[in-house]
């Protein structure tokens, strides 16, 4: 798989790597919240809530709303955010592997990218340079 953009899906990544910003994106999951309301539900203050909602804001994950004084936030891509905190909730096994497994993927990897170069295809996927 290719991404598109790796500096911005690297950005889009930083986003979500802390805990407070987790936190909020689960509450937003639920529904609109304004500042105050996430201040009572999660152990942070008030400035720093909105520090974290200004780094989500910029990722083009939440927007807000003005409701007179207050502005309450929303997910504006509600899909990405349910998917991510989806997978990152999953509970998957940590494989370990020998290096016997790992050398013979690299060699089953050498025979095909031989093979389709040989076929005139063009490899799918760049073989890694040794260190």
């Amino acid at each position: 798989m290719e991404l598109p953009d790796s500096q911005a899906a690297a950005e889009l990544l930083k986003a979500f790597s802390h805990p407070t910003r987790l936190a909020i994106l689960v509450e937003l999951v639920a529904g609109p919240k304004c500042v105050t309301d996430m201040e009572e539900l999660l152990p942070a203050r008030q400035a720093n809530i909105s520090q974290h909602l200004a780094v989500l804001r910029h990722a083009k994950l939440v927007d807000y709303a003005q409701d007179g004084a207050l502005r309450c936030y929303y997910l504006c891509r509600p899909k990405l955010v349910e998917d991510m905190l989806a997978l990152v909730g999953r509970n998957d096994p940590v494989v370990k592997r020998t290096s016997e497994e790992i050398q013979a993927d690299k060699e089953r990897l050498a025979k095909a990218l031989a093979k389709s170069s040989s076929q005139g295809q063009k490899p799918a996927r760049r073989e890694v340079a040794k260190r």
